[in-house]
């Protein structure tokens, strides 16, 4: 069963950047999707940005698309969440997720990790 473990969160200016980190913990990451997923006070949770590990596919929300950018490690077993430019409106908890290719649904979510851009 893959567990996954977010850090990196913080407060930050507008304007500043932060790196979310999202380890696993399997033997191999090559057949999953990780995704990250944000959810702000009384708003559903929504997608943010995805990457198929074994290709480095990327998927991103057309909020984040040119500020936030996806990489990966797997000797670290380790995504990244690269995130600049940030504004107020990307304050919330950042989760990450996996599911395996093919399936809708991701079945595996981290803890969350805060974000607080202050204006």
């Amino acid at each position: 069963q893959v567990q996954l473990a977010e850090s990196g969160g913080g407060l930050v200016q507008t304007g500043g950047s932060l790196r979310l980190s999202c380890s696993y913990s399997a033997r191999t990451f090559t057949n999953y999707v990780m995704g990250w997923f944000r959810e702000a006070p009384g708003k559903e949770r929504e997608f943010v940005a995805a990457i198929t590990w074994s290709e480095r596919r990327t998927a991103y929300a057309d909020s984040v698309k040119g500020r936030f950018t996806l990489s990966t490690d797997n000797a670290a077993k380790t995504g990244y969440l690269q995130m600049n430019s940030l504004k107020p409106e990307d304050t919330a908890v950042y989760y990450c997720a996996a599911k395996l290719r093919g399936q809708n649904n991701y079945a595996v979510w981290g803890q969350g990790t805060q974000v607080t851009v202050s204006s």
